[in-house]
């Protein structure tokens, strides 16, 4: 009888804990080493000029709970009191659980809500290609070794310029990597609140013209289009189409 009464008692907790009206958030955090202490849950201000705190947690024994309500996906940052830098992640409705390695940040998983969990996948595998790329470098640096050595001393620029030639073909097949990963993204992921910020991104990028920003945007789902984010792509596509064609002389 007792075990029945207990069954009934965690099923009940269980149903409370994920009955979450429309919008409301419970993020639950664990921080490996590091007992006590605050959390900020912080946004960007209006004008994009710092930070601000929407709400302060204590942690106890290592873990902290949020409580909220979002009207929609945003970016939000986790700060930790006396830890440098900031854990993004996306603030919507749904239960949001971090693991926090309080000593690498970029590290830390987040899961629970879809957006968070692909957020996850996202970092992971551009810190993935970043590696790769960090690896080339470093092994030009150790194969021309000496000869840097030698322009740090002499201020040879013949040989300066020559290191340079060689190594900016590396820089720019980094840069033309992560490019193609990240604008990549949208068109197998309409459902990640990432896409749409990456497809406002796009916007200011000459690379891509107004015809291919407006055939992602309409790839994404409906729900992605009524963010912030999303009316402001619409906005900006609808502006470009009202713009009278240059005509050839």
């Amino acid at each position: 009888m007792k075990k029945i009464i207990l069954l009934l008692a965690v099923a009940v907790l269980s149903f409370a804990c994920n009955n979450l009206a429309e919008g409301e958030y419970i993020i639950t955090g664990n921080i490996k080493g590091m007992k006590t202490g605050l959390i900020f849950l912080e946004k960007q201000s209006p004008m994009g000029m710092g930070y601000m705190a929407i709400d302060t947690v204590k942690i106890e024994d290592g873990k902290f709970e949020i409580k909220g309500k979002s009207d929609e996906p945003e970016i939000h940052f986790i700060q930790i009191d006396k830890v440098k830098g900031k854990l993004p992640l996306i603030l919507e409705g749904g239960e949001i659980a971090i693991e926090v390695d309080k000593d690498s940040l970029f590290k830390s998983k987040l899961k629970g809500t879809y957006s968070n969990e692909e957020f996850t996948k996202f970092n992971e595998e551009s810190n993935k290609l970043q590696k790769g790329m960090q690896k080339k470098m470093k092994a030009f640096e150790v194969k021309n070794k000496a000869l840097i050595e030698q322009v740090e001393k002499t201020k040879d620029t013949a040989i300066a310029n020559r290191l340079r030639a060689e190594y900016e073909p590396l820089q720019k097949e980094a840069q033309k990597t992560m490019e193609e990963f990240t604008f990549a993204y949208p068109k197998t992921h309409p459902k990640s609140f990432i896409s749409v910020l990456i497809v406002q991104m796009m916007m200011n990028n000459p690379k891509y013209t107004p015809k291919e920003i407006e055939g992602l945007y309409n790839s994404l789902d409906e729900s992605l289009k009524k963010t912030k984010p999303g009316k402001s792509i619409k906005e900006n596509i609808d502006a470009l189409k009202k713009k009278p064609a240059i005509s050839q002389p």
